[in-house]
């Protein structure tokens, strides 16, 4: 029978230490500061366009309705 933790994909505090050691090893202690910099700026640009996004719906939305 599977396992309940194989079935739903349960991440546990072992694997989450494994993946950071191995992320460690891969691109070292002076490198990480710049992906994670890198991954925020990504996130601040995809919610930036998706306001922006929002925002030309409703003035066109309003458009509509006058």
């Amino acid at each position: 029978m599977i396992s309940l933790n194989v079935l739903l994909g349960i991440v546990g505090p072992w694997q989450i230490a494994i993946v950071v050691i191995l992320v460690l090893l891969l691109f070292g202690g002076k490198k990480i500061p710049e992906l994670m910099r890198g991954l925020g700026s990504g996130i601040k640009e995809f919610k930036d366009a998706t306001k922006e996004e929002d925002e030309a719906a409703k003035a066109e939305q309003t458009k509509e309705s006058n």
